[in-house]
Order: structure tokens, then sequence, then C-alpha cells
């Protein structure tokens, strides 16, 4: 199974040991508005989840999709 890092690497064009749990929106800048759309694609993709809005709102940083994933029974 992937981690998460990964495909946050892959979607952000970043190397996946560059990302921390702390990474989020204001520190990178290749997370925009439409890499996080992609992001959240992949990883329900990937994962085989759905994200409900209020999960995908309430994500801040990679710590937080973590989180979201761990709700729905995902080991990271």
């Amino acid at each position: 199974m992937k981690k998460v890092e990964d495909i946050v690497g892959l979607v952000l064009n970043i190397a996946p040991k560059k990302i921390k749990n702390t990474t989020n929106p204001d520190n990178t800048p290749e997370w925009d508005s439409f890499s996080g759309l992609t992001l959240v694609t992949e990883l329900e993709k990937i994962f085989n989840v759905n994200f409900s809005i209020d999960e995908v709102l309430s994500v801040r940083n990679v710590g937080d999709i973590k989180k979201a994933l761990r709700k729905h029974g995902v080991k990271v």
C-alpha cells in the first residue's frame, strides 16, 4: 500500500521525504486549490474511501489527512 506522503508528493510534484505531518497549503506553494481537489480524488481512489464535505473542509495539513483516513479504517 502506498504511503500518504508518496501520494501527496506525487500530486504536488515534491519529494515524499520532504512531506511532514505539518505540511499544508500555507507552507507548500505547490498545494493550491486545484491540487487540493486532485489530492482528495487520488486519496479516495487509492484508499477506496469517500470523504464527506465536512472531512474535506476540516483537513488543514497532512496529519489531518492521516486522521481522516484512520476514521475510514485505513492504517497509515
